[in-house]
């Protein structure tokens, strides 16, 4: 039997995370479950499609935006299934047996969210968020049967909030995968763990207020 998930991710200067990120993954090539790994860079100005490359990758380029390269890697992907996750997301050690276990069903699913370092509350939060409202963001990854992604349209060509837009196509379509997604904390670092998840908060509220993607972007690189 083929392996059935295509591995799908989306990298702009992804160099110095993107290892972890794949490393994490071999466990899932040594179950007999991962058939293709592709990387879909927005134009990465350093090494990481050589990165991907040696890793054997299949490599998708064009404009930098979320949503489209999302839709151009699911495009050229050639599994029955869909893993989507972030270059800076590492799936936690085991993850291969409890996908295993949600490939018998068709709804897609999402993992729990951990932060590589700090931020309990804040993951507390989204993962409440995900299982009482059905909005797992990006950062807790996406398993999508290719006929369910194909049904709902697809990732939306959008810079920003494709997550979203694909967790409300999805609504009563998903299911929890009992593993963490480990996630890079460095925004929240950076910029401070509540003014960064209340700037998050507010920029979710303008998008369901009809806030354009392409303007939330503008004002989220700032």
């Amino acid at each position: 039997m083929a392996a059935p998930i295509s591995v799908i991710v989306p990298t702009l200067d992804a160099e110095a995370e993107l290892s972890a990120c794949l490393l994490g993954l071999v466990e899932g090539l040594d179950a007999g479950l991962i058939t293709e790994l592709v990387i879909s860079d927005g134009g990465s100005s350093d090494e990481t499609c050589k990165l991907a490359d040696a890793w054997g990758a299949k490599i998708e380029t064009g404009p930098p935006s979320r949503g489209g390269q999302l839709r151009r890697g699911c495009a050229a992907a050639r599994g029955e299934w869909f893993l989507v996750l972030h270059a800076d997301t590492v799936l936690a050690p085991g993850w291969s047996a409890a996908v295993a276990k949600h490939l018998s069903q068709t709804k897609a699913g999402y993992f729990k969210l951990r932060f590589d370092r700090g931020g309990q509350a804040v993951a507390a939060w989204a993962n409440m968020r995900a299982r009482v409202f059905g909005l797992p963001f990006g950062d807790q990854g996406l398993l999508i049967w290719r006929d369910l992604y194909e049904r709902v349209g697809g990732f939306a060509d959008q810079p920003l909030m494709e997550d979203v837009a694909m967790a409300r196509a999805l609504r009563g379509q998903l299911s929890a995968i009992d593993t963490d997604a480990v996630t890079s904390a460095a925004r929240y670092r950076a910029h401070g763990w509540a003014r960064q998840g209340a700037r998050n908060l507010w920029m979710q509220a303008r998008y369901f207020a009809g806030v354009s993607p392409e303007v939330l972007a503008r004002s989220y690189r700032k």
